[in-house]
């Protein structure tokens, strides 16, 4: 039994560390697709329309502008995730009151010093792995080595963990996602069933390929993007995480789960002009602690739940 565990771990940690490795990689594959993407659908199709005259050049000029804008917020949303940390607990980090059960009465010394191990505390979390205490909501990454404020999964295309600080700009990374590759779906469409068409085509065999190319990637992207967004919406309405729904799958009702408009509130902001960029306005940073990733408003009479 322990040469089974300890071949189990073995495998857990090689396979963290081949995620680690894949970095550079991924964010290589997704600028790949993006060029792809690019040069089919603007410098082999919609540029030379812009020519043509008539209804087509006003159809040319449409999708154009339409894909520069949603390639825009798509990179600025992906980069944003890529390159914010996810939230992490503060070295010196305590909880004044026992924020697991909300007791109002503050956090002895005694409790502060002897949570590890100590059976009279259960309510408080430790993890075991960083030697430090868990906020509510905070979950341990094995592939970045640290605990995670409001982890909801380790994701291999953004090379990051998706927590409390990028959350937000993850899910609007999916959405642009969703959005500019169904725009080019559609507007490769046609360029797509001309291929079984016994019309010639024009254009370089390259040119045909990349169009081709392009069509199919964007549409497998767009079916799966779409189902992920679906399921992300969805644990937004409930103010819950991908852990979280897995940990609570037997518990009829969640803590924090407000109402679907403060539920949303506590991941986008309460401020409608930052809603669609991947930033926050400094009122909400200031005013909603939860964007923070320490503190989260929940029921009263749900307190109990040690989540």
């Amino acid at each position: 039994m322990y040469r089974s565990g300890t071949v189990m771990a073995w495998n857990v940690f090689k396979f963290c560390t081949a995620l680690r490795g894949l970095g550079s990689i991924m964010i290589l594959l997704v600028l790949g697709v993006v060029g792809v993407t690019y040069y089919a659908v603007v410098i082999s199709n919609y540029v030379p329309a812009l020519y043509e005259g008539g209804l087509g050049s006003l159809t040319a000029l449409a999708v154009l502008i339409l894909f520069h804008v949603l390639l825009v917020m798509l990179l600025w949303s992906y980069f944003t995730v890529v390159f914010t940390d996810p939230g992490s607990v503060p070295p010196i980090w305590k909880p004044v009151l026992d924020e697991e059960r909300g007791d109002t009465d503050p956090l002895t010394a005694a409790e502060h010093g002897g949570m590890l191990g100590d059976s009279t505390n259960p309510r408080i979390r430790y993890c075991r792995k960083c030697n430090q205490l868990k906020p509510p909501r905070c979950h341990h990454c094995s592939v970045c080595g640290r605990c995670v404020l409001k982890m909801d999964h380790h994701c291999v295309w953004v090379v990051n963990c998706v927590g409390a600080l990028n959350y937000k700009y993850f899910l609007l990374f999916l959405f642009y996602t969703f959005l500019e590759t169904s725009l080019v779906t559609l507007s490769l469409l046609p360029h797509f069933i001309a291929f079984f068409s016994d019309d010639e085509i024009p254009g370089t065999p390259g040119m045909l390929a990349t169009t081709f190319l392009a069509f199919v990637l964007n549409l497998a992207f767009a079916l799966s993007v779409l189902g992920f967004l679906i399921m992300h919406i969805s644990l937004v309405a409930a103010n819950t995480t991908t852990i979280e729904a897995y940990e609570k799958k037997t518990t009829p009702k969640w803590r924090y789960d407000l109402g679907r408009k403060r539920n949303f509130e506590q991941v986008f902001g309460m401020d409608k002009r930052y809603w669609f960029i991947p930033a926050y306005s400094e009122e909400d940073l200031r005013r909603m602690p939860a964007l923070q990733g320490l503190e989260y408003p929940s029921k009263p009479d749900l307190d109990a739940q040690k989540f």
